[in-house]
């Protein structure tokens, strides 16, 4: 069945407030396919009242919620992993309408998202406190974990499922309750995921959705004593924001922000193999990710055999509508985001970048298309080499030194993500414990896993999520003092 077929193209969509989904008498926001600008739902815009309302409902709900077992609530979190996968195909195919994603892709992180409520599932069950050696023999000391209360998840339009599963998983695991504010650009697949949360069974209040204004409804959680995490995924500028109206209450924060991946390729790596890995860094998403590469540094030995083979193997990406099988390139997301990459390439061709792969837009059926580029030549004064791109641009700098490559790399506020190509232990290690990067994929590209944690260094957030550690963002450690005489 084509997108254009489906019951994804016309529905209108609700908010899901303690049970109940509402919103249908709010004005609606209209949510569009960046490959052809065509309408494929409506979402309620909802501001502070919708917003309060929910977060009233989560705090209600976390008076019982958090007091079930772990097992409990694993049960419900297994039910509802399952529920993901039996409904791949249609969440993929609501994710590739909103955003544009390859249904490749959509497919892969159906199942991705799938993977850290399983994880949590079972990872909630090892929610361990201490007991502590005392220092008298009247005295025992304890160390108990508790969730931290109710949750405020704020979700990007690149990732509208995965984001939200890798909050929404440790979350409930812990104990706590949720709102979800997903992105208007790409809600849909959000309120899906809540639909099938419903259909589990989870108790009303524990899982809200609001959906609408950024401002209005960010206002209420900053303000809403009841919210005592955020949990935020999105630039660096917003997250800042977000910090400074944290402080006021003192607010725990989850933030994974802006990156501006290096890649780095030595002279001994394995030509393919680096070729590789940069393909699937750097063009997953169209670019749009906060860990693809965004800086390419080859050394000078390997440099012309590996430009030459990954701008034929980028020449060869299929580009067009996601919802085709074939499709490995989809659009930006909107104008804006199209803007950007024309702006950063034009400024490095007018610098004296070498233009070896795309570099124009493409027009196709009023779509935010751009062909998958590469340019080399390529120096620290262009602005390719200083900004996130956030499109499917690969800019190839020539290195003579492991030296030279680290101290390019790490020369940025930003420390998300990085990448290292060698086939040598000695010179990865040795190269590596230098980067400043949250995230290092060591002859890989695509490094995240449920099980691993996730975050960057610097400017590019605060904690982490996935793996043990994303279970702890959502606890509380109390110490406690027990006297016994």
């Amino acid at each position: 069945m084509s997108l254009t077929q489906s019951k994804v193209e016309l529905k209108k969509y609700l908010m899901h407030i303690n049970g109940e989904w509402t919103g249908k008498d709010l004005d609606q926001l209209e949510v569009t396919n960046p490959a052809n600008g065509r309408a494929v739902g409506t979402v309620p815009n909802g501001g502070e009242a919708e917003a309060n309302e929910a977060i009233e409902a989560a705090h209600e709900a976390f008076q019982t919620w958090s007091q079930l077992t772990v097992y409990e609530r694993g049960g419900y979190l297994k039910k509802l992993h399952q529920s993901i996968l039996n409904h791949e195909e249609e969440l993929a195919q609501i994710m590739t309408a909103e955003m544009g994603k390859p249904i490749k892709e959509s497919r892969g992180e159906v199942g991705y998202s799938a993977t850290f409520i399983e994880w949590y599932a079972e990872e909630g069950k090892r929610i361990y406190g201490e007991t502590i050696p005392s220092h008298v023999g009247n005295k025992r000391m304890q160390v108990w974990k508790k969730p931290v209360g109710v949750v405020a998840a704020i979700t990007p339009w690149n990732f509208p499922l995965a984001m939200l599963a890798r909050k929404m998983g440790p979350a409930l695991a812990a104990g706590c309750t949720i709102v979800i504010k997903p992105s208007s650009e790409s809600p849909l697949s959000a309120v899906k995921l809540v639909e099938l949360c419903e259909e589990v069974g989870f108790p009303k209040g524990v899982i809200n959705l609001v959906t609408g204004s950024s401002s209005k409804i960010g206002k209420a959680i900053m303000e809403n004593d009841k919210v005592r995490k955020i949990t935020f995924t999105g630039s660096t500028e917003v997250g800042k924001t977000l910090i400074k109206q944290s402080a006021d209450q003192v607010k725990r924060l989850s933030m994974e922000l802006g990156g501006h991946a290096p890649l780095i390729v030595l002279d001994d790596a394995n030509v393919d193999t680096a070729v590789k890995g940069a393909l699937d860094s750097k063009f997953r998403n169209t670019g749009q990710t906060c860990v693809c590469a965004n800086r390419i540094y080859v050394q000078s030995g390997i440099h012309d055999e590996f430009v030459e083979k990954f701008a034929a193997a980028v020449k060869k990406l299929k580009v067009g509508n996601g919802a085709d099988d074939t499709i490995e390139v989809g659009p930006l997301i909107n104008q804006s985001g199209l803007e950007k990459v024309v702006h950063h390439v034009d400024d490095a061709l007018a610098k004296g970048a070498k233009l070896e792969a795309g570099g124009e837009r493409i027009s196709l059926d009023g779509g935010t298309f751009y062909a998958p580029t590469v340019i080399s030549n390529v120096d620290p004064e262009m602005i390719v080499m200083q900004e996130e791109t956030f499109g499917p641009v690969a800019p190839i700098q020539k290195i003579e030194s492991i030296e030279e490559a680290v101290a390019l790399a790490n020369d940025t506020p930003y420390g998300l993500a990085a990448y290292v190509f060698t086939e040598s232990v000695a010179k990865g290690t040795k190269l590596i414990e230098q980067l400043n990067f949250g995230i290092v994929g060591w002859n890989d590209g695509l490094p995240s896993a449920a099980q691993a944690p996730f975050g960057g260094m610097k400017e590019s957030g605060i904690g982490k999520e996935g793996g043990h550690e994303g279970l702890e963002a959502y606890l509380e450690s109390q110490y406690v003092a027990i006297g016994l005489d």
